[in-house]
């Protein structure tokens, strides 16, 4: 077998009998053992005789394995989420999402590292270490899916599942120059996901193609009654239709900011205009589309997300579950010295955030004013929906930062986010892929925003347009 194989090649591969389903899961491991090391992609790498790898070869997976974040349990196995306080707990279930990905063939060779408690934009936030970039090791991968989107941009697995709760998928996809689906809210279940911020989590694919994306997302896809936020919608097959080219009279809208915003690094833009260009060339009609809410959307998700980040994360104190400091004298002082210890900086930052926004006195100023102002913005998406059928934007406004250069000026990784924290706010699909490189060699993405519950037309316009470019064929050296 070859590296950087797509899912499609590979089940092409087994069924005709080229390879076996052994052969890949003996290849995958191997580059695993050899390459995540130097990536720090994985807190750990399964056992052979663990993975449950002999059980099940059918299915739209057909024993082609991948990866999970540490934030999605496996019956058995610990969920860590890169937090010192849940070092060595061991999940009780499995995720809908691990228990889906199973029943469709999918062998799950280890996890992924990540932000701690996914509260991270670069993929440093992790006690095991940080994850470094497969084109630039001096470079961030993104976060807070830093580990599943380097590994797979490597060309370790075909596939991984991340989680996004303010751009933790899209964002390290597009720093890795993979594809990667925030889906519609709802559209995936979120049980056995640990709760970051419940309004807005959601899991996501990463792969190296968009129609490698949308089998993932057929198999994630359907209605949990074991989660209340699962939306009542049957499984759905995402592949269907994609035959590479756009819907007839397709329309779409280019975000104003796109162009005009002064926080997007000039090559971002150069790449981007070049992408409308072919996206015009492909049958698309164009216009530019302002959206004067939009520039709210990392202060909603700064006050929303550290509340509610603070509310789900008060489980973890010692009682229950994880880890608990011993040499307490009292319960207070096992309280404050378990979380004290057990949490690192971000998470303590984001959560004393929430609990002050969300206090006496604060809660209406800030809390309520931005869910009133959560509401303009989705009501503002549904009016530009009226208009076109999706949305573009660059995905990031940064390139990949350097390692270490960011991690002290949390505002500036929290801007990184300014394209992809609003469609989480407003709870609408959107995807990335790969639209071309900077002069250092390091991908710049572009995302395909849509109305709720429209990614099968984002699947099927993103996959035309990635078969009509070549930037995904582009590969990291030294893997």
């Amino acid at each position: 077998m070859k590296p950087f194989l797509s899912i499609k090649e590979i089940q092409t591969k087994i069924k005709n009998k080229e390879i076996s389903p052994q052969d890949s899961l003996y290849f995958f491991r191997k580059r695993l053992t050899k390459f995540a090391p130097k990536l720090n992609a994985l807190i750990e790498l399964f056992h052979e005789d663990s993975t449950g790898e002999k059980e099940s070869k059918e299915g739209l997976l057909g024993g082609i394995p991948g990866v999970l974040k540490d934030n999605i349990t496996q019956k058995g196995r610990i969920t860590s989420c890169a937090s010192k306080i849940l070092e060595n707990y061991k999940a009780t279930y499995d995720a809908t999402v691990t228990t889906r990905l199973k029943q469709a063939g999918g062998i799950i060779l280890g996890r992924a590292n990540m932000d701690e408690f996914a509260m991270g934009a670069s993929g440093e936030f992790s006690p095991y270490g940080p994850t470094f970039n497969p084109w630039d090791a001096k470079r961030s991968p993104g976060g807070s899916s830093a580990g599943p989107a380097a590994a797979v941009a490597a060309g370790l697995v075909p596939w991984a599942i991340g989680t996004e709760t303010g751009g933790s998928v899209r964002q390290p996809a597009s720093f890795c120059g993979i594809v990667g689906l925030y889906p519609t809210y709802g559209r995936f279940s979120r049980r056995g996901l640990v709760a970051f911020t419940s309004s807005t989590d959601q899991p996501g694919p990463l792969t190296r193609t968009v129609y490698d994306n949308a089998i993932l997302a057929s198999i994630l896809s359907g209605h949990d009654p074991k989660d209340g936020t699962s939306i009542s919608k049957p499984q759905q097959n995402f592949t269907e239709g994609l035959d590479g080219k756009f819907p007839k009279d397709l329309k779409i809208g280019i975000i104003k900011d796109s162009f005009e915003s002064d926080g997007v690094d000039p090559q971002i833009k150069t790449v981007f205009e070049q992408a409308v260009k072919e996206i015009e060339k492909l049958g698309a009609k164009t216009k530019i589309i302002e959206l004067p809410e939009l520039k709210y959307g990392n202060s909603i998700y700064f006050i929303i997300s550290r509340a509610e980040a603070a509310s789900n994360l008060s489980r973890f104190d010692g009682t229950l579950y994880g880890n608990r400091i011993k040499n307490a004298e009292n319960l207070e002082q096992m309280y404050v010295k378990t979380r004290g210890e057990g949490f690192g900086a971000e998470v303590k930052r984001r959560i004393l955030m929430g609990n002050y926004v969300l206090s006496s006195g604060h809660k209406e100023a800030f809390y309520f004013k931005a869910n009133q102002v959560r509401n303009l913005l989705r009501s503002e998406f549904e009016s530009a929906f009226e208009d076109v059928d999706l949305l573009i934007s660059p995905t990031t406004t940064t390139l990949p930062f350097e390692i270490g250069k960011e991690i002290s000026d949390p505002l500036a990784l929290y801007m990184a986010d300014y394209f992809t924290v609003p469609m989480c706010v407003a709870g609408i699909p959107a995807l990335t892929l790969p639209c071309g490189f900077s002069k250092e060699n390091l991908p710049i993405g572009l995302q395909f925003v849509g109305p709720r519950l429209s990614e099968g037309l984002i699947y099927k316009v993103a996959h035309a347009y990635q078969e009509s470019t070549e930037h995904h064929l582009k590969t990291p050296s030294g893997f």
